[in-house]
């Protein structure tokens, strides 16, 4: 049974679909990419040029985007994929390594969030917008957990700053969870998504990241899903995420 994407839809019906959240829900192209077509004059609704704030409240209106016709797609594309290492969360297509090439699916879809190239494990991808900016929401300080190899012996002094909060970025990370594993390895949980991180936290307190792997975003776990190979979400996995949504 496909899904559909009003399960994280969160505006009543009657009042229409923004005309940004339209084109991200046609596969188009991303919010951000849609808010600078629009401001282009790129977008027209029957013809009138689209403002921001414009609404689809008819179902039967002809929406173009740069002189093309636009359908809406309904169903719901959300997927976990065990991302290689050497391949880039990127849609440019202009870099070899990109992961839309290399997953290939068959609808338009786009990363949520990133995972660096020298990074391994568990990234979502998905056909909704929507989605993406509640997920990627700074505030909303969802849980992400990663397996972490570094270049020696960890102190009971590494452990206590990286969990406190470590200087990187002109700013300092927010408290984490942080357990050692092994003489060399260790799991974290971030609430927040700042620029390569561990890695960053990890040279501040002169370590070095061996291996990273995400292994869990928000309650989607990575589990047993082979390297370079993806699946799609289970409805419990969707109804819980929804929750937390």
């Amino acid at each position: 049974m496909k899904t559909k994407k009003q399960i994280f839809e969160n505006e009543p019906a009657d009042k229409g679909i923004r005309i940004n959240k339209f084109l991200t829900d046609a596969g188009v192209c991303s919010r951000r990419e849609a808010d600078k077509a629009i401001e282009a004059g790129l977008v027209e609704i029957d013809g009138v040029k689209a403002v921001m704030g414009s609404r689809i409240t008819d179902p039967h209106v002809t929406v173009t985007y740069k002189g093309k016709p636009v359908n809406r797609i309904d169903d719901l594309i959300l997927i976990a994929f065990n991302k290689p290492v050497g391949i880039v969360c990127t849609t440019d297509k202009r870099d070899p390594d990109n992961i839309i090439d290399f997953i290939s699916h068959e609808k338009r879809i786009f990363p949520i969030g990133r995972l660096d190239k020298e990074s391994e494990g568990l990234i979502l991808l998905t056909n909704d917008g929507d989605i993406v900016n509640k997920i990627l929401r700074s505030s909303n300080h969802h849980e992400k957990e990663y397996n972490v190899r570094v270049n020696k012996d960890i102190t009971p002094d590494f452990l206590s700053k990286m969990a406190a909060g470590v200087p990187i970025l002109d700013t300092v990370t927010l408290p984490c969870k942080i357990e050692q594993t092994g003489r060399d390895t260790f799991t974290i949980i971030l609430t927040q998504g700042l620029n390569r991180q561990i890695r960053r936290m990890c040279e501040a307190l002169d370590y070095r990241v061996r291996s990273l792997k995400r292994v869990r975003i928000m309650n989607i776990k990575l589990g047993r899903l082979k390297t370079g190979t993806y699946r799609n979400l289970t409805p419990q996995e969707l109804e819980e995420l929804r929750a937390q949504l």
